[in-house]
């Protein structure tokens, strides 16, 4: 009985059951204005009944990824006004422990300045129902962060790598350059060829450090963890539908804190637009022909461990 409203209850009761108002208010420690007081209306109604649903919809986001949501909607509430209306109906999000790892010196991941400059790939696996391994080709844009594609089958070797580049080529273009692990599939002869033929850098990380293929781990981590983990895949082209609308909603409609809380389709946009230089880049400076020489700086820091002398078989 700590709160307000449960001490006027109590007074009431005892009054409706033959005690004076004095008395009772005398018992229970209350004065008789505070009985009389008429609680304020309560404003949050709407803006916890929204918070819920963006929790239920989105079931791994945090409060800050919910306070995005809200500023999206453009709703300008008070970030610990929404951090205590989300408390209060216990909907923290549980975070998934790992084992931390002791790691040498770090040194930050260079971010290239504009749209189709660097692309990064990887694979990621899992499985439907029936106990059978689905393989998805993820592809992400290092500036725009969008996810440029994410090609779902049961297998995928490297001609199935070169279809899918062929494809996007003909859709929105290529990339200077591609960086990836050392999975046989993006270091075979098909992979090679192409990329040869296409005028496409292909680079290599080292060996056993995917923290050099930043940007598509970081990828596929925030997927794992909103998509597949939060769906049970019954066929394959349930996975494939699912995870195109996961893609789609994560481009277009996801705000990401590193490019000030604007989703990666409209940071995109606003690229194409300006002259941006976003941080952790270095800045171009102009050359006399009218290219940028740091450019060239910056997607060579960006990217080490060149293919060219690993080519293996098959793909």
């Amino acid at each position: 009985m700590v709160s307000a409203p449960a001490r006027r209850a109590l007074v009431r009761e005892w009054v409706e059951g033959g005690a004076s108002e004095r008395c009772a208010l005398a018992a229970i420690g209350m004065s008789a204005s505070a009985l009389r007081d008429r609680p304020r209306e309560d404003r949050n109604v709407e803006l916890r009944e929204r918070i819920l649903a963006l929790a239920h919809r989105h079931r791994r986001y945090g409060v800050g990824m919910i306070s995005l949501k809200l500023r999206q909607e453009g709703r300008l509430v008070n970030y610990k006004r929404v951090e205590r209306r989300y408390c209060e109906q216990q909907l923290q999000v549980r975070r998934r422990t790992r084992k931390k790892v002791p790691v040498g010196e770090r040194a930050p991941l260079l971010r290239p300045t504009k749209a189709n400059q660097v692309w990064s790939m990887g694979f990621v696996f899992d499985r439907t129902a029936e106990g059978r391994a689905i393989k998805c080709l993820v592809i992400v844009d290092d500036a725009t962060h969008e996810a440029v594609a994410i090609d779902v089958e049961r297998a995928i070797s490297g001609h199935g790598v070169v279809r899918v580049l062929d494809r996007l080529a003909h859709s929105g273009g290529l990339p200077k350059m591609i960086r990836t692990d050392n999975s046989k599939e993006f270091c075979g002869k098909a992979m090679v060829a192409w990329a040869h033929a296409n005028r496409v850098q292909l680079r290599q990380i080292q060996p056993g450090k995917p923290n050099q293929n930043a940007y598509v781990e970081s990828f596929n981590g925030r997927r794992r963890d909103e998509c597949l983990n939060e769906h049970g895949f019954p066929t394959l082209l349930h996975a494939r539908t699912e995870i195109e609308r996961w893609r789609r909603e994560y481009n277009e409609h996801r705000p990401k804190k590193a490019i000030g809380a604007m989703t990666p389709a409209t940071y995109a946009k606003q690229l194409a637009h300006s002259d941006i230089i976003t941080p952790r880049t270095l800045n171009p400076t102009a050359t006399q022909d009218g290219g940028t020489s740091g450019e060239t700086q910056t997607l060579a820091m960006t990217l080490a461990w060149p293919v060219a002398g690993r080519m293996r078989r098959g793909g």
